[in-house]
């Protein structure tokens, strides 16, 4: 079974859950608030072994928005 991703707009809570693929397009009930959640559009990462190559995720999310470090170097390249 695929993992889907899903966001409840009442508590800003963002999960993910096991389901069917026959039910990817269903909503999905909060498990902290127990409201109706939508399915979000889920990004995946890629990483190599190489010491010096940098991966950066694939999907077009960007790592900045939750990243929490005070400078790009920290992140080694993916800012």
């Amino acid at each position: 079974m695929p993992i889907y991703e899903y966001f409840c707009p009442q508590c800003n809570l963002k999960f993910e859950l096991l389901r069917p693929l026959s039910q990817p397009s269903q909503n999905a009930l909060c498990p902290y608030c127990h409201n109706d959640a939508e399915r979000v559009f889920s990004s995946f990462a890629s990483f190599s072994k190489g010491v010096e190559e940098v991966s950066a995720p694939i999907g077009g999310s960007s790592p900045c928005s939750t990243c929490s470090a005070t400078s790009c170097t920290a992140c080694r390249g993916f800012c």
